[in-house]
Parts: C-alpha cells; structure tokens; sequence
C-alpha cells in the first residue's frame, strides 16, 4: 500500500509561482508512475501532468504546458510540481496519484492511489 501527502498549496496572485510536493511512503517509490490532477468546485478531477518511473518521460494537459514542470526525486521519495504563470483557472484542490509499474494514468479512473489533496488558489 503506498501512501501520498502532498503539501505546498497556498493563496498566491496571478502570475505567481508555488511548488507543490508529493512524499511517497510504502513502496519502491522509483517503480511507479507519478502524477498530478487537480479538481475545481463543481467540476470533474482532471489530468495535469504525469511523470514515468523508468524512463523520466513527461506528460501535460494542454491547459498547463509550458508553465507547469513536474519532476522527481527517487531519493527521496517525492515528486514536484512547480507552477508557474499561474492563472485563476487553475484554482483547484490539486491530487497527487500513483501507478504500478512505472505507468501514467492521463484520466482520474485508472489511478491506483491518491494523495488527500492540497488547494491552490489564485487570485485575480
């Protein structure tokens, strides 16, 4: 059983940065995938972006690419989202999810297990 806690969520203005992490506990962290999805009041959880466990291969929606940069530390057991050029619109609780055998999920149905989940809100 592997578990997630995410932290780094906050208030911050538009055009502003945070970085949000994701410490793993309860498996061999490097042999999983690792991603991110976020879910807005009233709406459904969506993708954000993916990380592999092998190759380091990367995947964004395409409402965050080229401001959002995800990545990870198999040493310590964590994974990152940095955010930047942040927008209103991306105001949302932001998950971080995990899969066996290295794979990425790009829909919320497929995640084999969750973080609790930090928010992020950005003011206009």
């Amino acid at each position: 059983q592997v578990q997630l806690v995410e932290s780094g969520g906050g208030l911050v203005q538009a055009g502003g940065s945070l970085r949000l992490s994701c410490a793993a506990s309860g498996g061999t962290f490097s042999s999983y995938g690792m991603g991110w999805f976020r879910q807005a009041p009233g709406k459904e959880r969506e993708f954000v972006s993916a990380i592999r466990g092998s190759s380091g291969s990367t995947y964004y929606a395409d409402s965050v690419k080229g401001r959002f940069t995800i990545s990870r530390d198999n040493a310590k057991n964590t994974v990152y989202l940095q955010m930047n050029s942040l927008k209103p619109e991306d105001t949302a609780v932001y998950y971080c999810a995990a899969n066996w055998g290295g794979l990425v999920r790009t829909t919320a149905g497929g995640v084999d297990y969750w973080g609790k989940g930090t928010l992020v809100t950005v003011s206009s």
